[in-house]
């Protein structure tokens, strides 16, 4: 049976810590579908460390916009993250809300159209303040909007905050 759960809150909220402790609590082997682009070498050590903490029960997916390439039909698949997910489309798009916003929602729609447990990560970039940079306001407002339509799809939102989830929906 489809659902889908949004995880957000700040950085080093303890978000990523709850989506993986909840998909293993879900099922022995789930999918971990990691939307991020590798932007540097700093990055790539990151990201290279996240997948060495993860166990060999994960199923590690690298996918940075087409998700719905990816059957995961009958598993739990944790997301992470929908901010990187929005940067992508954004800076291919050189910063076009509209179009970027409206190609990550149909994306989502199709995604998540199959019969799985959907985990998704997020941030809540636009609790620290108004940018003074131009570009940094559009991809928080278009990031926002993101955030309202998983969550007003989501079956469950949980906020979380220093390291405490918060049931919201």
């Amino acid at each position: 049976m489809k659902r889908i759960v949004l995880i957000t809150g700040g950085a080093r909220s303890g978000k990523s810590s709850y989506a993986e402790k909840l998909a293993l609590s879900l099922s022995p082997r789930p999918i971990y579908l990691a939307t991020a682009r590798v932007w540097d070498e700093e990055f790539r050590r990151r990201v290279i460390r996240h997948q060495q903490a993860r166990g060999p029960e994960w199923t590690n997916i690298e996918e940075e916009k087409e998700l719905s390439k990816h059957t995961v039909t009958g598993r739990v698949v944790l997301v992470d993250c929908i901010t990187l997910w929005c940067t992508n489309y954004f800076f291919e798009s050189k910063g076009e809300v509209s179009s970027s916003l409206e190609a990550i929602k149909q994306e989502f729609d199709r995604f998540t159209s199959q019969d799985a447990t959907f985990i998704f990560v997020t941030n809540e970039i636009g609790m620290g303040g108004t940018s003074t940079d131009e570009l940094q306001r559009k991809f928080t407002d278009m990031q926002g909007w993101m955030n309202q339509y998983v969550a007003a799809r989501a079956d469950e939102v949980i906020l979380m905050v220093s390291g405490i989830p918060m049931k919201v929906k």
